[in-house]
């Protein structure tokens, strides 16, 4: 466990879930990802999870025509 300096390990968790949906859900190749700034890295993982939902949302829609 970090005490003093250094990131949490909660954070570094985060940034390994990141990684890992850009890397398995993007195409993005691990150190691509990692090496991308904060905000642009944490901006794609938004965006991915926003399509994903579009995606969900689609597909519920037409499931439900589809049982009309």
């Amino acid at each position: 466990h970090r005490t003093f300096f250094g990131l949490s390990n909660d954070y570094i968790q985060n940034v390994y879930e990141q990684l890992f949906l850009l890397k398995y859900h993007g195409g993005w190749g691990f150190l691509e990802a990692y090496n991308l700034p904060v905000l642009i890295r944490t901006w794609y993982v938004k965006r991915l999870q926003k399509q994903f939902e579009m995606e969900k949302e689609a597909q519920e829609e037409a499931m439900s025509k589809s049982r009309r």
